[in-house]
């Protein structure tokens, strides 16, 4: 019976990896377009990463702290509200996409289907695509709709990483309770990267240790 993968945190980089992640996101980023058919994708000319996350995990926070531009990601109050795949452009060297929120519960049954299979088209097609960032609220853990997108990510071939938000809300004991769980759910996907990186928007938190790891990504 083989054990299943620990799920250590992610470390934080050494001072001049983290400096150097910190220079190429403070350099030029861009929202480059809006995609709502495959036909619409930028050419696959350069690695990216996306993020994904039910509505108001904080999503679109975590973009802003990493790029340091407040307005770049605009966030949405309405659950299933932006339909689109927002790509933006790191520099020359990456693309950072931003998938609609998940969780429709006020959206038409006709949207939520045009966009299920539209993500898994991207998901499943994109040769560029490196990594996910599924986004996980550390207040609540995993819930149902997380392990759909998991298993979609299993089924696509896609490495994923679990990044939980707003850590900087829970005391230590608690988080530690979520973190048994997340991992304990993790283990039964075999698409899950071996780290989970803990991070707050507010704080600042683990955005050092995420802006690493994009750009270490090739």
């Amino acid at each position: 019976m083989t054990t299943p993968l620990p799920f250590p945190i992610a470390e934080e980089p050494d001072d001049a990896t983290r400096e150097a992640a910190r220079k190429a996101f403070a350099g030029d980023v861009q929202f480059l377009k809006g995609v709502v058919a495959m036909d619409g994708l930028p050419p696959d000319d350069r690695p990216e990463v996306c993020f994904a996350g039910r509505s108001n995990v904080g999503k679109s926070s975590l973009i802003n702290a990493l790029t340091g531009r407040k307005g770049l990601a605009r966030a949405s109050n309405t659950p299933g509200r932006t339909q689109e795949i927002n790509f933006f452009t790191l520099n020359e060297s990456h693309y950072l996409v931003d998938l609609p929120g998940y969780g429709f519960a006020n959206a038409p049954v006709a949207i939520v289907e045009k966009w299920q299979r539209l993500l898994k088209q991207y998901l499943s097609g994109r040769v560029s695509l490196r990594r996910a960032f599924v986004l996980i609220d550390a207040r609540h853990g995993v819930k149902a709709v997380d392990e759909e997108i998991m298993e979609l990510l299993d089924k696509s071939a896609v490495t994923f990483q679990a990044v939980l938000t707003k850590t900087d809300k829970l005391k230590a004991k608690d988080l530690d309770k979520i973190l048994a769980q997340v991992r304990e759910k993790l283990s039964k996907h075999p698409a899950a990267y071996p780290e989970i990186v803990l991070t707050s928007s507010e704080k600042g938190d683990g955005i050092p240790t995420l802006r690493a790891i994009i750009t270490g990504l090739s």
